[in-house]
């Protein structure tokens, strides 16, 4: 008997590294656990009901495997055929249907639709290994590895890419959508806060691609003209 709680405590050792690691993934600038916009929170929303959900189920079937492997002939009654329907079919459309549904408005939500307020428009290009970002509004001022954003509002980034497929995601304040040579999409991004967030290419583009990262600065929005108006002062503005 008094092995036990050694034993109990070593697994417990042993589990609590990995534990640690896992519970470090979810902050830093590339998490998508730990949103700071309006898109970014309903993915991370889903992530965490996706979990539940898929938790719920893995619980299911482990108590009709515990309930089948403790009390053998429980489960005697019940025909083949009426496992496969309940098991395979009615058990897993219990959890999944909901979370399919959950799924699909969310996504719709995440779309770059019409709404009360016209979100202002931003061109992203992709090129190996480095991107560039145009403000149509704002004189057509180019930034090179560098996004700026005003807090609080939406923004439409068009994005395109001049070489090889490439992906624009900002873990923390939306999803990502891939950068297509000769193509335009559209992704919606909005920062609840002022701050500075990490971009990152997401599509494997050569050797390059670890390294091809940008900053997203974020401004107050009574401070975001005259931070566009340093941005158009620089000398590695382009026009």
């Amino acid at each position: 008997m008094r092995g036990h709680p050694s034993r109990s405590r070593a697994a417990l050792q042993a589990v609590s590294p990995v534990a640690l690691l896992a519970l470090a993934g979810c902050k830093g600038p590339l998490s998508t656990l730990h949103p700071a916009g309006p898109a970014a929170h309903s993915i991370a929303t889903m992530w965490w009901v996706m979990l539940i959900g898929a938790a719920v189920l893995f619980l299911l079937v482990v108590g009709i495997f515990v309930l089948v492997v403790r009390r053998p002939g429980w489960d005697s009654s019940v025909s083949p055929a009426r496992w496969i329907v309940l098991g395979g079919l009615v058990l897993p459309a219990f959890v999944l249907l909901p979370l399919l549904a959950y799924g699909l408005v969310t996504g719709e939500r995440l779309l770059p639709l019409p709404g009360s307020q016209a979100p202002q428009r931003i061109e992203a290009q992709a090129a190996q290994w480095e991107w560039t970002f145009r403000y149509p509004a704002h004189g057509g001022v180019q930034t090179r590895n560098v996004l700026l954003l005003p807090a609080g509002t939406p923004v439409d980034m068009v994005v395109t890419s001049k070489d090889v497929i490439h992906a624009f995601w900002v873990p923390r304040l939306a999803g990502k959508i891939d950068a297509v040579p000769g193509k335009v999409n559209r992704l919606r991004i909005q920062a609840d806060q002022p701050g500075r967030y990490e971009g990152t290419c997401d599509e494997f583009c050569g050797v390059g691609h670890a390294g091809m990262r940008f900053a997203v600065i974020v401004h107050r929005p009574e401070d975001f003209q005259a931070a566009m108006a340093q941005a158009l002062a620089a000398p590695e503005a382009r026009q």
